[in-house]
């Protein structure tokens, strides 16, 4: 059982990482990069990167399967030390899927749905996106994910640590 719950709990670690990593270059790179574009470029260049993110290995290693691979870490250390730092890290990472889904993943639809960039008219389409409040949301799925990175290393560490001991 040891093997597959240091398993479980670096898949769910990794994926976590994976993650904020993903909200981390959005918010350090991407979205500043397209702050200084023109609105056409900026609304191709999302609804480009915006199509290119939904598949299914995004979406079923990354963004579900770090939920499921950290609850199968907790409900395999239901006995262990590391069990609340898993659960808070579960909470945590919960929470930034309920932000994409309540938030930033209907701003991105609703950007793409404007239509071609080249028949539109993209300046009211970017302005209807909202990049504050995208941006914004962003900020906080960071906060929250490397938090739930933070407690999965810990749990991780406390795991290891508790199979060195008699």
């Amino acid at each position: 059982m040891n093997g597959l719950r240091v398993a479980a709990l670096m898949a769910a670690t990794i994926t976590t990482g994976m993650m904020a990593g993903v909200y981390w270059a959005y918010g350090m790179a991407f979205m500043p990069g397209l702050a200084k574009v023109d609105d056409k470029t900026f609304v191709g260049a999302f609804q480009a990167a915006d199509r290119a993110i939904i598949n299914p290995v995004f979406l079923g290693i990354g963004f579900v399967g770090t939920l499921l691979f950290t609850a199968l870490a907790g409900l395999v250390s239901l006995k262990e030390k590391a069990l609340p730092w898993i659960a808070a890290a579960f909470v945590l990472y919960l929470i930034t899927m309920i932000l994409t889904i309540a938030v930033n993943v209907p701003l991105n639809d609703a950007l793409k749905a404007a239509g071609d960039p080249n028949t539109i008219d993209v300046t009211a389409a970017r302005e209807a996106f909202n990049e504050a409040r995208w941006r914004t949301f962003n900020n906080v799925r960071i906060v929250l994910d490397l938090a739930a990175f933070t407690l999965l290393a810990w749990a991780l560490y406390l795991t290891g640590k508790s199979a060195t001991q008699p």
